[in-house]
């Protein structure tokens, strides 16, 4: 099979291959894409937790980015893990040289143990600067409730929220439910149009590290090859809540999930 599609993903590395980076890589490949980095840092982190961040000189981010790109054009921009000002500003400039249409921007915070990610500066500027510049951002209700001030409860919470940062310049949002303590997940998708709310019933497992990296990466994927925004975040959502259901139960802490549950082995290579 031949790739539908090329994305380029600008994040950070997990030493555990759970989210990050290898999360991304793992997504784009299962769901028949070519995957192309660019590596903003190294962290060192298995399933209990992080144990330190390596970050990358923005410049040489920026080099990742436009020296990649202007070999191989992507159809797509995933960006997950911007964790200072300076790394952003690059990413920001870059994104201006390359020109590519379709960004999905994950703004990841907060690691699943707990862990901060990005400084109060890098968040601001994130929140200022860089969310007008992509096509989707895709909060959790943690990283939602930074990004607006706003404390979230309820659905309806989520859309409020979501509308603070369509005033702030985002084209569309899409805030996940993950953190809400309920038997239905709700995720919702938004813009100036219209509000989709996708519910599922939740999975009961505490095997879910790098789903918000899964889920943009899969979103980036199905957008790239042609699907429209709000049918790539349902898409993407099937496959996530898939991969949660394997329930692979690595690691003492909070495990992966299972990005080849797409994948359907040809009997000759069984």
């Amino acid at each position: 099979m031949k790739p539908k599609s090329k994305i380029l993903i600008i994040a950070g590395s997990d030493s555990s291959g759970g989210a990050g980076i290898q999360a991304d890589i793992k997504t784009v490949t299962a769901l028949g894409s070519y995957a192309m980095t660019a590596i903003t840092a190294v962290t060192i982190q298995n399933t209990t937790g992080v144990k330190s961040i390596i970050p990358i000189a923005p410049q040489k981010i920026s080099d990742q980015i436009e020296f990649t790109s202007k070999d191989i054009k992507p159809d797509a921009i995933k960006i997950g893990m911007l964790h200072s000002t300076e790394v952003i500003k690059s990413v920001i400039f870059s994104l201006d040289f390359i020109k590519v249409k379709k960004i999905i921007l994950d703004p990841v915070m907060i690691a699943k143990g707990g862990a901060k990610l990005i400084d109060d500066k890098a968040v601001e500027l994130l929140k200022n600067e860089l969310i007008k510049k992509v096509t989707l951002i895709t909060p959790n209700t943690l990283e939602a409730e930074i990004l607006t001030n706003t404390k979230i409860k309820t659905k309806e919470d989520m859309i409020f929220a979501a509308s603070i940062l369509i005033s702030l310049g985002a084209k569309n949002v899409f805030i996940k439910g993950g953190h809400l303590d309920s038997h239905l997940v709700h995720d919702i998708f938004v813009n100036k149009k219209e509000i989709m709310i996708i519910k599922n019933r939740r999975i009961t497992t505490s095997n879910t590290h790098g789903t918000g990296c899964t889920l943009s990466s899969a979103i980036s994927t199905f957008f790239a090859c042609g699907k429209t925004l709000k049918k790539s975040c349902e898409l993407a959502t099937k496959y996530v809540n898939n991969s949660i259901r394997s329930n692979l139960n690595y690691g003492k802490g909070h495990g992966p999930i299972n990005h080849l549950s797409s994948i359907i082995v040809n009997k000759k290579f069984r």
